[in-house]
């Protein structure tokens, strides 16, 4: 079915993606989260397709081991990975921050001291 070898290769870019914004971004929730939505996609995809089925009557009848399985252990291991990540941010107390904002302090306007004198 041609929408399967889409739904791959949508798969795979999402996850490349995913690899190289947890590797650069500072602040990476949002690749965790896709990373974890697509992981947790594939593997619902992977269990239907070998059970009931998915439209347009595609059914896969075997686990095609090693691969299947393999895939299935991977995709958990990543939202295991995310969970972990979570739940570590949650015990070190971090909240989303604002952007960063330097210091101020307010000043007369005139007063000069915004000019540093």
């Amino acid at each position: 079915m041609f929408y399967i070898g889409v739904l791959f290769a949508v798969g795979s870019a999402a996850m490349l993606v995913v690899a190289v914004a947890l590797v650069t971004v500072r602040r990476p929730m949002v690749a965790w989260a896709t990373g974890a939505l697509a992981s947790l996609g594939m593997i619902v995809g992977f269990l239907l397709s070998r059970t009931v089925g998915l439209p347009n009557g595609y059914y896969e009848s075997g686990w095609e081991a090693p691969y299947g399985p393999l895939s299935l252990l991977v995709e958990g291991v990543f939202i295991l990975a995310f969970l972990t990540w979570l739940g570590v941010r949650a015990q070190e107390g971090v909240a989303p921050e604002p952007p960063y904002r330097a210091d101020r302090q307010r000043t007369a306007p005139g007063s000069g001291a915004s000019k540093g004198w």
